[in-house]
């Protein structure tokens, strides 16, 4: 039998915080909250950290966002390759086929 990790919204750890800073303790909130200090001082780092980007609740919006960059720095590679094979492709194709046979030499 598998355990499934409880998955927490953005919107419950800014309250938790919001928690915090009215007073309550980090122990307090962890038995309020059911959820381990420990998780409540990382959610915390996270904020610290990355700002706006941090804690992405269920989704994986800053893991999307980083695989989003990579993809988007290959697609640019790509493009890159793909423009200058075409301009090689376009310049041997300009050659006269009997200098390419001959070695290049007309």
């Amino acid at each position: 039998m598998s355990l499934k990790r409880r998955q927490f919204t953005r919107e419950f750890k800014l309250q938790v915080f919001q928690e915090a800073d009215s007073g309550k303790s980090i122990s307090q909130l962890a038995r309020e909250h059911q959820v381990h200090p420990t998780l409540i001082h990382r959610w915390r780092q996270q904020l610290r950290r990355q700002g706006d980007r941090a804690l992405p609740g269920n989704s994986k919006a800053v893991s999307d966002e980083a695989r989003i960059v990579a993809l988007e720095r290959k697609v640019g590679q790509l493009t890159m390759e793909n423009d200058l094979l075409k301009k090689v492709l376009s310049r041997l194709e300009e050659i006269p086929h009997s200098a390419r046979s001959n070695g290049g030499s007309s």
